[in-house]
């Protein structure tokens, strides 16, 4: 019996999940509600409270999922290039940043909605502090203490990123973000 309760927990989590993602990417955070999160979902308001705090939760927690993605996209990239007995850091950061390019462009709608503005109050600082965690990162790749290496590459491969997810037209950004990493792939290492 538990754990049909736990598995009807589970789909009931995915598809309120997935209702939100719909509605928030359609509507956008601010216009839509909880109603049309739980009506879309097939699902109970008590059954949203039960798995989120709320609509900024729900947010929250696509982004979390999102970015969570990203991750494990990268370092199967990254950990790809290195079995293959790479090492110089910067084929690394490529090998990691066009893997985050492509999940972009495999989840645009969801990229975009991170980077459109309309996000529950404080996203924004969420979102500063995962380009900070990303930077901190880089700088360990490139060993840069200084940090101008890391601010450059991080600038550009963020600027590609939204330009992947805003764009109307996805063959372009295709073109521009595998010509960002082209160019950045030429700077020279400190």
């Amino acid at each position: 019996m538990t754990v049909r309760t736990s598995e009807r927990g589970a789909a009931t989590r995915g598809a309120l999940l997935e209702a939100a993602r719909e509605i928030f990417v359609t509507r956008g955070f601010a216009e839509a509600g909880v109603t049309d999160v739980v009506s879309r979902a097939g699902a109970s308001v008590g059954s949203l409270y039960h798995h989120f705090s709320g609509k900024a939760d729900l947010y929250l927690t696509l982004f979390e999922e999102f970015q969570s993605r990203q991750t494990q996209r990268t370092k199967h990239a990254v950990q790809a290039v290195r079995g293959e007995g790479e090492s110089d850091p910067m084929r690394l950061f490529i090998a990691g940043a066009r893997a985050y390019l492509e999940g972009c462009f495999d989840e645009r709608e969801l990229a975009a909605l991170f980077l459109r503005g309309d996000g529950p109050p404080g996203f924004e600082v969420i979102m500063r502090d995962r380009m900070r965690q990303w930077a901190r990162r880089n700088a360990a790749l490139f060993e840069d203490d200084k940090g101008a290496l890391v601010v450059v590459v991080t600038g550009a491969l963020a600027a590609a990123v939204s330009e992947v997810a805003l764009s109307d037209d996805v063959a372009a950004a295709r073109r521009l973000s595998e010509d960002v990493l082209a160019i950045i792939e030429r700077i020279p290492l400190p």
